[in-house]
């Protein structure tokens, strides 16, 4: 009798290479390895399977990415692996990404390309999903004569002008017209937004707005001060869209509080300009809630991400508390608080309060509570070191 064969129903997963590289002379505080690590998580939740990982340190950058050594074991690698994907660590230029995908005879895509494809599997809202397809769209532009590649084999010259260069500049034309409009639909929602947070707030309402890297936990700490139910999962960018609730403090006073998009290692550019809606009651903010995940290996390093990314979108002088969150990943199994450690390494300064919690078991709410009620209230921070109580 003929052995059955069976096939899997489940979901494609593209089997990927992840690619990095390390340049001395641009010193980064985030250990390559450590960058490689987040890029596979990412990748995971793209839906692709990391395979193997390849990495190399280079003296000065490549106008290739990798040495052309490197190139041919990658080259090697793709063959004899059954590669679908390889995926680089940083941006690459569109002239980059062609040379490699000319070589490997494979999709290539770079960290932007990846983190656009998270976003848009995540975006719900029409908002959301407006501001996903900005950013693809202007991520696209640059690299739309790639996608007409197949006519440059002609060399050029007599007989080779007209439908490729024609097909080319219609399809920018057309990508401009897109442009034009999703900017529109955006412009908007953003007036609508300004429209609500006037009503909401009256004029006067302090404004907090929680930030801090993705899956930090600021979508279970809102939920806990606000009893909302915002969307709480254990994965990267599970909030994409900004929600807003009014809470009362401990003395009555109301404000406003947000819930906003993660920030993450390598934010690309274009994603921050698409998301200025989203991310306007962030800039609105009269109190910035600092969330970090304190059971995180790189926890010291994701907080410098987001004071860094706070900083060049000109918020970094908004006054901040820092919540060293998820306190019962870490309470037991060691015997003192890895909150002080990491506080040794976290330049305090930033921050005016600091208070340590765990949103799912909500320890430190009230301290948090207590923590946005002197800030808002009162016009004098102190640095104020709280233990949970609860």
């Amino acid at each position: 009798m003929a052995k059955k064969r069976t096939y899997s129903t489940g979901p494609f997963r593209e089997r990927a290479i992840l690619v990095g590289v390390s340049v001395r002379s641009q010193g980064d505080y985030w250990a390559l390895d450590d960058s490689i690590a987040e890029l596979s998580e990412l990748a995971r939740a793209a839906g692709a399977n990391p395979v193997a990982r390849f990495t190399q340190t280079m003296n000065k950058p490549s106008p290739t990415y990798i040495g052309k050594g490197k190139i041919d074991e990658l080259e090697h690698a793709v063959k004899h692996e059954e590669i679908d994907t390889v995926i680089f660590d940083d941006e690459l230029s569109p002239t980059q990404q062609k040379t490699l995908e000319d070589r490997l005879k494979v999709k290539v895509i770079d960290r932007t390309a990846l983190i656009l494809d998270v976003f848009a599997q995540r975006a719900r809202s029409r908002e959301g999903r407006l501001q996903v397809e900005l950013a693809q769209t202007e991520y696209l532009l640059p690299r739309l004569a790639g996608q007409w590649s197949h006519l440059e084999r002609l060399g050029g010259g007599v007989g080779t002008r007209g439908p490729g260069e024609t097909q080319i500049e219609t399809d920018r034309r057309l990508v401009r017209r897109k442009l034009s409009r999703v900017k529109k639909e955006i412009a908007q929602v953003q007036s609508q937004r300004s429209q609500q947070r006037l009503q909401r707030t009256g004029g006067d309402t302090k404004i907090v707005s929680l930030v801090g890297y993705t899956n930090a936990g600021k979508s279970a700490i809102f939920n806990r001060i606000t009893s909302s139910g915002v969307t709480e999962r254990n994965q990267m960018f599970s909030t994409l869209d900004t929600t807003t609730r009014r809470m009362y403090l401990p003395s009555g006073t109301a404000a406003t509080i947000s819930d906003t998009v993660g920030f993450v290692h390598k934010l690309p550019p274009v994603l921050v300009a698409a998301f200025r809606a989203t991310l306007e009651e962030t800039l609105e903010a009269d109190l910035l809630i600092h969330v970090v995940d304190i059971s995180s290996p790189y926890a010291v390093e994701q907080t410098q991400v987001v004071s860094d990314q706070l900083s060049d979108m000109g918020i970094g002088d908004t006054p901040r508390i820092l919540v060293l969150n998820k306190l019962d990943l870490i309470a037991a199994t060691d015997d003192e608080p890895i909150s002080l450690s990491v506080l040794d390494q976290i330049d305090v300064t930033e921050f005016s309060r600091v208070v340590t919690s765990s949103a799912t078991k909500g320890w430190g709410m009230n301290d948090l509570r207590d923590a946005i009620e002197a800030e808002v209230v009162s016009a004098t921070p102190v640095l104020d070191i709280a233990s949970h109580s609860e």
